[in-house]
């Protein structure tokens, strides 16, 4: 057999068929083959396909699927997993990041058929690879009646936290606030230092460095609303749908490691089985062993992906595009 067959084969194998588990050091183990491919395997280095993934993560609460956001072999494997699931336990609930909570009303009208694409990218100010990356799970839901949830907190409130700090939900009014969790700002050790180190720290000294921790904290403040908001809505799905298993898409930092969104949610409620599929790069040069050893315990599964194409080599014109980014952003009043 071809090494190019060979690769369909494992391809197909993995994605569709349900095929037994292998060992991650089977000799003829390949990595993806494109950036639609996906190697899926649990915490012990069994590779799964998506039939057998859906098999164990049919008994969970919660299935939360973090992303790589605009990676499309991140999208299909969602999309499948979500078809997959709905052979086992139709009584499915889909939660997303990528709509916010005041989002809903205009969700819930194009989910009624009351309104077209068009109108609902218009109307929720969907992201730009809205088409490409999630009109297949917002149509496989929509066409069989699946609840969907607009689950990240709005993006105005988001912004002004990390402008000005916690103290900006003091001048909402008392229905914006009573959308957001009673308890919006849940912590975990564990997840402050990632995202401080993520950001690089504080550096600097005096006047310098105390206005730089400010806004490294109301970033993170900013970014546990996020977490918190998204942890509700779904714990607010599971009462308003008893017996459902919600399936909750987020970019990947805010489920890996159990920590984010999947530590609020685990706080709040402790009783829930809640399932993390995490997905990892796979670069040339690597080895399944290798990757596994470096990244068990991001997920109670994980897929490997190829890394997109990088974006910029020329520095000056990354600065750049990230400038006009910002001269671009819509103007914000946080008063």
């Amino acid at each position: 057999m071809t090494n190019y067959s060979h690769t369909l084969v494992i391809v197909a194998c993995l994605l569709f068929a349900g095929c037994a588990a292998q060992s991650a050091s089977d000799p003829k183990m390949v990595p993806p083959q494109s950036q639609y491919d996906s190697v899926i395997t649990d915490n012990n280095g069994n590779l799964l396909s998506i039939n057998g993934l859906a098999k164990q993560l049919a008994p969970a609460d919660v299935v939360v699927i973090g992303e790589y956001h605009g990676h499309h072999g991140a999208h299909l494997l969602q999309s499948l997993v979500q078809s997959a699931l709905y052979q086992r336990r139709p009584q499915q609930v889909l939660s997303m990041e990528q709509f916010t909570l005041n989002e809903q009303p205009e969700l819930d009208r194009y989910l009624a058929g009351q309104t077209g694409e068009e109108e609902l990218i218009a109307d929720t100010d969907a992201w730009p690879n809205y088409k490409a990356s999630y009109r297949p799970l917002i149509e496989f839901s929509r066409n069989r009646n699946i609840p969907v949830i607009a689950a990240n907190a709005p993006a105005d409130i988001v912004r002004c936290i990390g402008r000005t700090g916690a103290d900006y939900l003091e001048r909402l009014d008392k229905e914006q606030r009573r959308q957001l969790p009673e308890a919006p700002f849940v912590d975990t050790p564990g997840y402050r230092k990632k995202f401080l180190d993520t950001l690089g720290g504080s550096h600097g000294t005096g006047h310098d460095q105390t206005d730089n921790s400010e806004r490294l904290e109301n970033s993170y403040k900013a970014q546990l609303l996020r977490d918190n908001t998204m942890a509700d809505r779904v714990i607010r799905a599971l009462e308003e749908h008893p017996g459902h298993q919600v399936i909750h898409l987020t970019g990947t930092f805010h489920s890996e490691h159990r920590l984010g969104m999947v530590a609020v949610l685990e706080k709040k409620r402790p009783d829930l089985e809640v399932a993390v599929v995490s997905p990892v790069f796979w670069h040339s040069g690597d080895d399944l062993d290798s990757l596994l050893e470096a990244n068990r315990g991001k997920g109670d599964f994980l897929y490997f992906l190829r890394p997109l194409p990088e974006q910029y080599k020329d520095s000056e014109r990354h600065r750049e595009a990230i400038m006009e980014q910002f001269r671009n952003a819509p103007e914000l009043s946080c008063d």
